[in-house]
Protein backbone atom coordinates (compact mmCIF):
# COMPACT_ATOMS: atom_id res chain seq x y z
CA UNK A 1 0.00 0.00 0.00
CA UNK A 2 1.56 3.50 -1.29
CA UNK A 3 0.82 5.99 1.49
CA UNK A 4 0.63 10.04 0.37
CA UNK A 5 2.16 12.09 3.10
CA UNK A 6 -1.27 13.26 3.87
CA UNK A 7 -2.34 9.50 4.86
CA UNK A 8 0.74 9.50 6.77
CA UNK A 9 0.08 12.11 9.44
CA UNK A 10 -3.52 10.88 9.58
CA UNK A 11 -2.34 7.69 10.17
CA UNK A 12 -0.16 8.42 13.31
CA UNK A 13 -2.49 9.92 14.79
CA UNK A 14 -5.11 6.44 14.81
CA UNK A 15 -4.70 3.73 17.48
CA UNK A 16 -4.50 0.14 16.18
CA UNK A 17 -8.23 0.15 17.58
CA UNK A 18 -8.72 2.76 14.63
CA UNK A 19 -9.82 5.41 17.58
CA UNK A 20 -8.51 9.15 16.91
CA UNK A 21 -6.31 9.80 20.00
CA UNK A 22 -5.82 13.59 18.82
CA UNK A 23 -6.09 15.65 15.66
CA UNK A 24 -4.48 14.68 12.85
CA UNK A 25 -1.85 17.30 12.91
CA UNK A 26 -1.74 16.82 16.54
CA UNK A 27 0.23 13.36 16.24
CA UNK A 28 3.63 13.32 17.44
CA UNK A 29 5.65 12.63 14.20
CA UNK A 30 8.39 10.99 13.28
CA UNK A 31 11.66 12.02 12.21
CA UNK A 32 15.10 10.12 10.89
CA UNK A 33 18.48 10.51 12.02
CA UNK A 34 21.05 9.10 9.56
CA UNK A 35 18.51 6.62 8.75
CA UNK A 36 17.19 5.47 12.17
CA UNK A 37 13.62 6.24 13.20
CA UNK A 38 13.60 8.29 16.09
CA UNK A 39 10.12 9.27 17.95
CA UNK A 40 9.35 12.47 19.32
CA UNK A 41 11.13 16.00 17.76
CA UNK A 42 11.38 19.33 17.87
CA UNK A 43 9.08 22.09 19.11
CA UNK A 44 6.21 18.96 19.22
CA UNK A 45 3.10 18.61 17.34
CA UNK A 46 1.43 21.04 14.72
CA UNK A 47 -1.51 22.34 15.89
CA UNK A 48 -3.83 22.92 13.13
CA UNK A 49 -4.44 26.88 11.93
CA UNK A 50 -8.28 28.16 11.82
CA UNK A 51 -6.85 29.98 9.32
CA UNK A 52 -5.75 27.20 7.02
CA UNK A 53 -2.71 28.86 6.39
CA UNK A 54 0.26 27.63 8.17
CA UNK A 55 0.18 24.94 10.69
CA UNK A 56 2.67 25.29 13.59
CA UNK A 57 3.91 23.89 16.93
CA UNK A 58 1.96 25.09 20.15
CA UNK A 59 2.71 28.23 21.56
CA UNK A 60 3.97 29.78 18.50
CA UNK A 61 1.98 32.32 16.13
CA UNK A 62 3.19 34.16 12.65
CA UNK A 63 1.69 37.33 10.74
CA UNK A 64 1.22 37.21 6.64
CA UNK A 65 1.54 40.06 4.88
CA UNK A 66 3.39 41.03 1.53
CA UNK A 67 0.92 38.62 -0.45
CA UNK A 68 1.22 38.93 -4.28
CA UNK A 69 -1.59 41.21 -5.95
CA UNK A 70 -1.12 43.72 -2.32
CA UNK A 71 -0.16 47.13 -3.57
CA UNK A 72 3.73 48.37 -2.90
CA UNK A 73 4.91 51.66 -1.67
CA UNK A 74 5.97 52.25 -5.03
CA UNK A 75 2.63 52.13 -6.54
CA UNK A 76 3.20 48.44 -8.34
CA UNK A 77 1.48 45.51 -7.05
CA UNK A 78 3.26 42.70 -5.32
CA UNK A 79 4.85 40.06 -7.63
CA UNK A 80 4.63 36.41 -7.04
CA UNK A 81 6.57 33.61 -6.82
CA UNK A 82 8.16 34.32 -3.32
CA UNK A 83 11.47 32.70 -3.10
CA UNK A 84 15.16 33.00 -1.53
CA UNK A 85 15.17 35.76 1.30
CA UNK A 86 17.61 37.61 3.71
CA UNK A 87 17.06 39.64 6.83
CA UNK A 88 19.31 42.78 7.59
CA UNK A 89 19.25 45.09 10.16
CA UNK A 90 17.20 48.12 9.83
CA UNK A 91 16.98 51.54 11.50
CA UNK A 92 15.38 52.18 14.59
CA UNK A 93 15.11 48.35 15.38
CA UNK A 94 13.40 47.34 12.23
CA UNK A 95 14.37 44.46 9.89
CA UNK A 96 14.97 44.76 6.51
CA UNK A 97 13.87 41.67 3.75
CA UNK A 98 15.02 41.71 0.63
CA UNK A 99 13.12 38.54 -1.45
CA UNK A 100 13.37 37.46 -4.59
CA UNK A 101 11.13 36.71 -7.07
CA UNK A 102 11.07 33.67 -9.20
CA UNK A 103 9.66 34.53 -12.43
CA UNK A 104 9.90 33.59 -16.44
CA UNK A 105 9.39 36.00 -19.34
CA UNK A 106 5.70 34.21 -19.39
CA UNK A 107 4.94 34.79 -15.89
CA UNK A 108 1.58 36.64 -14.85
CA UNK A 109 3.41 39.14 -12.77
CA UNK A 110 6.58 40.76 -12.65
CA UNK A 111 9.07 42.92 -10.68
CA UNK A 112 8.51 46.74 -11.67
CA UNK A 113 11.41 49.60 -12.62
CA UNK A 114 14.53 49.85 -14.18
CA UNK A 115 15.19 46.39 -16.21
CA UNK A 116 17.93 44.31 -16.93
CA UNK A 117 16.08 42.45 -19.35
CA UNK A 118 12.99 44.04 -20.80
CA UNK A 119 11.65 40.58 -21.67
CA UNK A 120 12.28 39.36 -17.98
CA UNK A 121 9.97 39.62 -15.47
CA UNK A 122 11.84 38.42 -12.05
CA UNK A 123 14.30 39.91 -9.05
CA UNK A 124 13.68 41.22 -5.83
CA UNK A 125 11.98 43.01 -3.50
CA UNK A 126 12.47 45.06 -0.34
CA UNK A 127 10.61 44.67 2.92
CA UNK A 128 10.71 46.86 5.71
CA UNK A 129 9.21 45.36 9.00
CA UNK A 130 8.76 46.74 12.12
CA UNK A 131 10.01 45.60 15.81
CA UNK A 132 5.63 44.62 16.36
CA UNK A 133 6.50 42.50 13.06
CA UNK A 134 4.21 44.44 11.07
CA UNK A 135 5.04 45.30 7.78
CA UNK A 136 5.68 48.99 7.44
CA UNK A 137 6.64 49.33 4.00
CA UNK A 138 7.88 47.22 0.56
CA UNK A 139 9.03 48.17 -3.06
CA UNK A 140 10.40 46.77 -5.77
CA UNK A 141 14.66 46.55 -5.76
CA UNK A 142 15.91 44.70 -8.97
CA UNK A 143 14.28 44.21 -11.92
CA UNK A 144 14.10 42.38 -15.71
CA UNK A 145 16.37 39.09 -14.08
CA UNK A 146 15.43 35.47 -15.17
CA UNK A 147 14.15 33.05 -12.26
CA UNK A 148 15.85 34.49 -9.32
CA UNK A 149 15.41 31.55 -7.25
CA UNK A 150 17.74 32.02 -4.29
CA UNK A 151 20.93 33.71 -3.36
CA UNK A 152 22.67 34.78 -0.02
CA UNK A 153 23.34 37.64 2.19
CA UNK A 154 27.04 39.34 2.44
CA UNK A 155 28.52 40.47 5.73
CA UNK A 156 28.79 43.70 3.94
CA UNK A 157 24.92 44.13 3.97
CA UNK A 158 24.09 43.44 0.54
CA UNK A 159 21.74 40.48 -1.00
CA UNK A 160 23.18 38.29 -4.18
CA UNK A 161 20.26 37.30 -6.13
CA UNK A 162 20.75 34.34 -8.20
CA UNK A 163 19.19 33.63 -12.18
CA UNK A 164 18.53 29.80 -12.62
CA UNK A 165 18.48 30.33 -16.44
CA UNK A 166 21.30 30.59 -18.69
CA UNK A 167 19.12 31.50 -21.99
CA UNK A 168 20.35 34.08 -24.72
CA UNK A 169 19.30 35.97 -27.69
CA UNK A 170 20.80 33.04 -29.49
CA UNK A 171 18.50 30.18 -28.21
CA UNK A 172 15.15 32.51 -28.86
CA UNK A 173 12.60 30.89 -30.29
CA UNK A 174 10.96 32.64 -33.26
CA UNK A 175 7.90 30.47 -33.03
CA UNK A 176 7.48 30.18 -29.52
CA UNK A 177 8.30 33.93 -28.33
CA UNK A 178 7.20 33.34 -24.61
CA UNK A 179 10.87 32.84 -23.16
CA UNK A 180 12.70 35.26 -25.34
CA UNK A 181 15.50 37.04 -23.88
CA UNK A 182 17.75 40.40 -24.78
CA UNK A 183 20.63 40.07 -22.93
CA UNK A 184 22.37 36.94 -21.91
CA UNK A 185 21.53 35.24 -18.26
CA UNK A 186 22.83 33.19 -15.41
CA UNK A 187 24.40 35.78 -13.67
CA UNK A 188 24.28 36.93 -9.67
CA UNK A 189 23.01 40.37 -9.23
CA UNK A 190 23.86 42.22 -5.72
CA UNK A 191 21.22 44.48 -4.13
CA UNK A 192 22.32 46.41 -0.99
CA UNK A 193 19.67 45.71 2.13
CA UNK A 194 19.29 49.84 1.87
CA UNK A 195 18.23 50.53 -1.21
CA UNK A 196 15.20 52.65 -1.16
CA UNK A 197 14.41 51.84 -5.07
CA UNK A 198 15.35 49.84 -8.22
CA UNK A 199 18.72 48.89 -8.24
CA UNK A 200 20.78 49.45 -11.45
CA UNK A 201 21.27 45.94 -12.65
CA UNK A 202 25.08 44.59 -12.67
CA UNK A 203 25.71 41.21 -13.82
CA UNK A 204 28.47 39.70 -11.47
CA UNK A 205 29.99 37.94 -15.08
CA UNK A 206 33.46 36.57 -13.33
CA UNK A 207 31.17 34.74 -10.30
CA UNK A 208 30.34 32.04 -13.09
CA UNK A 209 27.50 32.42 -15.62
CA UNK A 210 25.49 28.92 -15.03
CA UNK A 211 22.21 27.60 -13.33
CA UNK A 212 23.13 29.94 -10.05
CA UNK A 213 20.92 28.16 -7.17
CA UNK A 214 22.22 30.27 -3.77
CA UNK A 215 25.39 31.85 -2.14
CA UNK A 216 27.11 32.34 1.53
CA UNK A 217 30.07 34.43 1.85
CA UNK A 218 33.17 33.12 4.43
CA UNK A 219 33.05 36.50 6.60
CA UNK A 220 36.67 35.72 7.35
CA UNK A 221 38.14 35.52 3.77
CA UNK A 222 35.32 37.17 1.62
CA UNK A 223 35.26 34.35 -0.26
CA UNK A 224 31.66 33.43 -1.91
CA UNK A 225 30.11 29.91 -2.11
CA UNK A 226 28.05 29.45 -5.05
CA UNK A 227 25.85 25.67 -5.81
CA UNK A 228 24.14 25.10 -8.93
CA UNK A 229 20.80 23.90 -9.65
CA UNK A 230 21.26 20.93 -12.58
CA UNK A 231 21.50 17.01 -12.04
CA UNK A 232 24.97 17.04 -12.62
CA UNK A 233 26.00 20.24 -10.97
CA UNK A 234 29.22 21.19 -8.95
CA UNK A 235 29.76 23.55 -6.31
CA UNK A 236 31.89 26.23 -6.48
CA UNK A 237 33.69 29.15 -4.89
CA UNK A 238 34.84 32.72 -6.31
CA UNK A 239 37.65 34.11 -4.66
CA UNK A 240 37.49 38.12 -5.12
CA UNK A 241 40.04 40.11 -6.28
CA UNK A 242 39.03 42.60 -3.58
CA UNK A 243 36.83 41.05 -1.09
CA UNK A 244 33.77 43.04 -0.24
CA UNK A 245 33.81 44.38 -4.27
CA UNK A 246 32.73 41.47 -6.08
CA UNK A 247 32.03 43.28 -9.05
CA UNK A 248 36.07 44.09 -9.22
CA UNK A 249 36.11 40.51 -10.57
CA UNK A 250 38.26 37.35 -8.93
CA UNK A 251 38.66 33.61 -9.84
CA UNK A 252 35.85 30.61 -10.06
CA UNK A 253 36.55 27.24 -8.82
CA UNK A 254 34.98 24.29 -8.52
CA UNK A 255 35.45 21.49 -5.28
CA UNK A 256 37.03 18.27 -5.97
CA UNK A 257 37.10 15.68 -3.32
CA UNK A 258 40.76 14.43 -3.07
CA UNK A 259 41.89 10.78 -4.06
CA UNK A 260 38.36 10.97 -5.82
CA UNK A 261 38.61 12.44 -9.15
CA UNK A 262 35.26 13.46 -10.88
CA UNK A 263 32.97 11.72 -7.75
CA UNK A 264 29.36 11.15 -8.46
CA UNK A 265 28.19 12.41 -4.81
CA UNK A 266 24.38 11.31 -5.43
CA UNK A 267 24.73 7.43 -4.17
CA UNK A 268 27.01 5.74 -2.08
CA UNK A 269 28.34 8.03 -0.04
CA UNK A 270 28.69 7.72 4.27
CA UNK A 271 27.17 9.71 6.57
CA UNK A 272 29.47 12.02 8.69
CA UNK A 273 32.63 11.16 6.95
CA UNK A 274 34.71 14.69 6.50
CA UNK A 275 36.93 13.63 2.85
CA UNK A 276 39.78 16.15 2.31
CA UNK A 277 38.70 18.26 -0.75
CA UNK A 278 40.41 20.55 -3.68
CA UNK A 279 39.81 23.27 -5.57
CA UNK A 280 40.13 23.15 -9.62
CA UNK A 281 39.94 26.77 -11.75
CA UNK A 282 37.40 27.26 -14.39
CA UNK A 283 39.14 29.13 -16.99
CA UNK A 284 36.61 30.48 -18.74
CA UNK A 285 33.80 31.80 -16.06
CA UNK A 286 31.33 33.34 -18.54
CA UNK A 287 30.84 30.54 -21.85
CA UNK A 288 28.91 30.81 -24.21
CA UNK A 289 27.03 27.67 -23.40
CA UNK A 290 25.83 25.93 -20.88
CA UNK A 291 25.48 22.62 -22.24
CA UNK A 292 28.16 19.73 -20.73
CA UNK A 293 28.87 18.57 -24.15
CA UNK A 294 32.31 18.20 -23.80
CA UNK A 295 32.77 18.73 -27.73
CA UNK A 296 31.23 22.81 -27.42
CA UNK A 297 33.63 25.59 -27.64
CA UNK A 298 33.30 27.01 -25.34
CA UNK A 299 32.86 24.57 -22.38
CA UNK A 300 30.37 25.04 -19.73
CA UNK A 301 31.38 25.55 -16.28
CA UNK A 302 30.98 22.98 -14.97
CA UNK A 303 32.06 20.63 -18.27
CA UNK A 304 35.45 22.37 -17.40
CA UNK A 305 35.54 21.97 -13.96
CA UNK A 306 34.41 17.88 -14.19
CA UNK A 307 37.21 17.58 -16.64
CA UNK A 308 39.71 18.73 -14.27
CA UNK A 309 38.49 16.33 -11.36
CA UNK A 310 35.45 18.59 -9.77
CA UNK A 311 33.07 16.16 -7.90
CA UNK A 312 29.71 16.42 -9.53
CA UNK A 313 25.94 16.93 -7.02
CA UNK A 314 22.62 16.40 -7.70
CA UNK A 315 20.74 19.74 -8.10
CA UNK A 316 22.74 21.63 -5.85
CA UNK A 317 19.87 24.06 -3.97
CA UNK A 318 20.32 26.28 -0.88
CA UNK A 319 23.20 26.81 0.99
CA UNK A 320 24.07 29.14 4.17
CA UNK A 321 26.94 29.57 6.37
CA UNK A 322 27.44 29.08 10.23
CA UNK A 323 29.94 29.33 12.74
CA UNK A 324 32.56 28.46 10.51
CA UNK A 325 31.20 26.05 8.39
CA UNK A 326 28.86 25.92 5.18
CA UNK A 327 25.72 23.73 5.14
CA UNK A 328 24.31 23.22 1.27
CA UNK A 329 21.31 20.70 -0.22
CA UNK A 330 21.15 18.86 -2.59
CA UNK A 331 17.53 18.66 -3.60
CA UNK A 332 17.03 14.96 -5.06
CA UNK A 333 20.40 13.49 -3.82
CA UNK A 334 20.33 10.45 -2.16
CA UNK A 335 20.08 6.45 -2.19
CA UNK A 336 15.75 7.29 -2.49
CA UNK A 337 16.33 10.95 -4.27
CA UNK A 338 14.57 12.14 -0.95
CA UNK A 339 17.49 14.57 -0.70
CA UNK A 340 20.90 15.40 1.07
CA UNK A 341 22.39 18.16 3.22
CA UNK A 342 26.36 18.59 2.86
CA UNK A 343 28.47 20.19 5.25
CA UNK A 344 31.82 22.11 4.39
CA UNK A 345 34.79 23.25 6.49
CA UNK A 346 36.50 25.72 4.66
CA UNK A 347 40.27 25.99 5.33
CA UNK A 348 41.63 28.94 7.36
CA UNK A 349 42.86 30.71 3.73
CA UNK A 350 42.07 30.36 0.24
CA UNK A 351 45.12 28.00 -0.49
CA UNK A 352 43.85 24.98 2.35
CA UNK A 353 41.42 23.00 0.46
CA UNK A 354 38.68 22.44 3.76
CA UNK A 355 36.80 19.03 4.14
CA UNK A 356 33.42 17.96 2.97
CA UNK A 357 31.04 15.11 4.57
CA UNK A 358 27.43 13.82 3.63
CA UNK A 359 25.42 15.73 6.98
CA UNK A 360 22.42 14.40 6.27
CA UNK A 361 20.65 11.58 4.01
CA UNK A 362 16.80 10.55 4.66
CA UNK A 363 15.27 7.63 3.68
CA UNK A 364 11.61 8.09 4.58
CA UNK A 365 9.66 10.57 2.22
CA UNK A 366 7.30 10.95 5.25
CA UNK A 367 10.01 13.12 6.98
CA UNK A 368 12.23 14.57 4.74
CA UNK A 369 11.58 15.37 0.82
CA UNK A 370 12.78 17.68 -1.67
CA UNK A 371 15.20 19.95 0.86
CA UNK A 372 15.63 23.52 -0.80
CA UNK A 373 16.05 26.71 0.83
CA UNK A 374 18.40 26.23 4.15
CA UNK A 375 19.27 28.47 6.97
CA UNK A 376 20.86 28.48 10.30
CA UNK A 377 18.89 29.30 13.41
CA UNK A 378 20.76 31.26 15.63
CA UNK A 379 20.42 28.12 18.74
CA UNK A 380 22.36 26.01 15.74
CA UNK A 381 19.63 23.81 13.99
CA UNK A 382 19.41 23.63 10.77
CA UNK A 383 15.59 24.66 8.95
CA UNK A 384 14.99 23.74 5.44
CA UNK A 385 12.05 24.48 3.41
CA UNK A 386 10.55 21.39 1.06
CA UNK A 387 10.36 21.86 -2.30
CA UNK A 388 8.59 17.77 -2.45
CA UNK A 389 6.06 15.83 -3.91
CA UNK A 390 2.51 16.29 -2.00
CA UNK A 391 2.32 18.26 1.55
CA UNK A 392 5.26 20.88 2.33
CA UNK A 393 6.94 21.23 5.68
CA UNK A 394 9.10 23.54 7.13
CA UNK A 395 11.93 20.93 8.54
CA UNK A 396 14.45 21.29 11.45
CA UNK A 397 17.46 19.29 11.39
CA UNK A 398 19.44 19.16 14.69
CA UNK A 399 23.73 18.87 15.32
CA UNK A 400 23.10 14.84 15.82
CA UNK A 401 21.03 15.17 12.62
CA UNK A 402 18.02 14.49 13.61
CA UNK A 403 15.07 15.94 11.68
CA UNK A 404 11.37 17.29 13.01
CA UNK A 405 9.13 19.18 11.16
CA UNK A 406 8.08 22.54 12.19
CA UNK A 407 5.62 24.12 9.96
CA UNK A 408 3.49 23.19 7.28
CA UNK A 409 1.53 24.14 4.23
CA UNK A 410 -2.14 24.47 5.03
CA UNK A 411 -2.87 25.77 2.21
CA UNK A 412 -2.01 23.88 -1.00
CA UNK A 413 1.16 21.92 -1.57
CA UNK A 414 3.36 24.32 -2.93
CA UNK A 415 7.09 25.14 -1.74
CA UNK A 416 8.16 26.75 1.12
CA UNK A 417 11.52 29.19 0.68
CA UNK A 418 13.19 31.61 2.32
CA UNK A 419 13.98 30.53 5.24
CA UNK A 420 15.60 33.76 7.80
CA UNK A 421 15.83 35.09 11.10
CA UNK A 422 15.43 38.65 12.14
CA UNK A 423 18.82 39.85 13.69
CA UNK A 424 17.63 39.72 17.21
CA UNK A 425 17.00 36.11 16.71
CA UNK A 426 13.41 36.33 17.91
CA UNK A 427 11.35 35.82 14.39
CA UNK A 428 11.70 33.55 11.66
CA UNK A 429 10.67 34.81 8.41
CA UNK A 430 9.65 32.55 5.35
CA UNK A 431 7.85 32.23 1.74
CA UNK A 432 5.41 29.90 0.75
CA UNK A 433 6.05 30.61 -3.26
CA UNK A 434 2.25 30.62 -4.77
CA UNK A 435 0.43 32.35 -4.10
CA UNK A 436 2.74 34.26 -2.85
CA UNK A 437 2.61 34.92 0.90
CA UNK A 438 5.56 35.96 3.65
CA UNK A 439 5.28 34.58 7.28
CA UNK A 440 6.41 36.29 10.18
CA UNK A 441 7.10 33.44 13.00
CA UNK A 442 7.79 33.81 16.68
CA UNK A 443 7.57 31.24 19.78
CA UNK A 444 9.06 30.07 22.64
CA UNK A 445 12.33 29.22 20.75
CA UNK A 446 14.46 28.41 23.61
CA UNK A 447 12.04 25.16 24.08
CA UNK A 448 13.35 23.35 21.86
Amino acid sequence: MSLSRRQFFTLAGTSAAGVVLMSPLEALYTRVANGQSVSGGGYGPLIPDPNGLLDLPRGFQYRAFSRTGDMMNDRNPVPGGHDGMAAFPGPNNTTILVRNHELSPNSTTQVAGLKYDNLCKGGTTTLIVGPDRQLKSHYASLAGTYRNCAGGPTPWGSWISCEENTSTPATNDPVNTTGNVEKRHGYNFEVPANAKRNVVPVPLRAMGRFNHEAVAVDPKTGIVYETEDRGDSLFYRFIPNQPGNLVAGGVLEALKIKGMPQAITKTNFPVRKPMAVEWVRIDNPDPDTDTFNRLATPESTRAQGFSKGAAQFTRGEGIWYGKGEFYFCCTDGGEKELGQVWRYVPGTNAQEGGTLELFVEPNNENVLEGPDNIVVAPFGDLILCEDGDDEQFVVGVTQKGELYQFARNAINDREFAGACFSPDGQTMFVNIQTPGITFAIWGPWARG
